[in-house]
């Protein structure tokens, strides 16, 4: 990967939706090879996929929450099935494996405090 290919996620992550010619005119290459590279990158993975970004706030899901896990045992059966049951559940948006203090830390997104608490 080279700096035009850099700069070309560079400009797809501030805006996705750019057409092949704005995003060629943006970093500095004509149409073609510049497709030919983003071609490139969605077939390599490093571009796995376009999505929408929502403002929560719009869509009724103001709060966001982080919270810290702790397991009773850190066994593989325990891990997989709490990674089973939070799956399971839209509010958790993110679920990171920790090391150190805690075993897992959420992000979790809801309307308000009172979804939160039912949550």
């Amino acid at each position: 990967m080279d700096q035009v290919d850099k700069r070309i996620l560079k400009a797809l992550q501030q805006n996705g939706k750019l057409q092949n010619n704005e995003l060629a005119q943006v970093i500095g290459l004509s149409p073609s090879p510049c497709l030919r590279r983003v071609k490139q990158l969605e077939d390599d993975g490093i571009i796995e996929k376009y999505v929408a970004l929502v403002d929560s706030t719009k869509v009724n899901l103001g709060l966001t929450v982080f919270a810290r896990i702790w397991l009773k045992s850190q066994d593989a059966e325990t891990v997989d099935q709490f990674v089973d049951a939070i799956q399971d559940m839209p509010e958790v948006v993110e679920c990171q494996l920790m090391a150190g203090d805690c075993d897992f830390f959420l992000r979790i997104v809801v309307a308000d405090l009172d979804a939160y608490r039912k949550f």
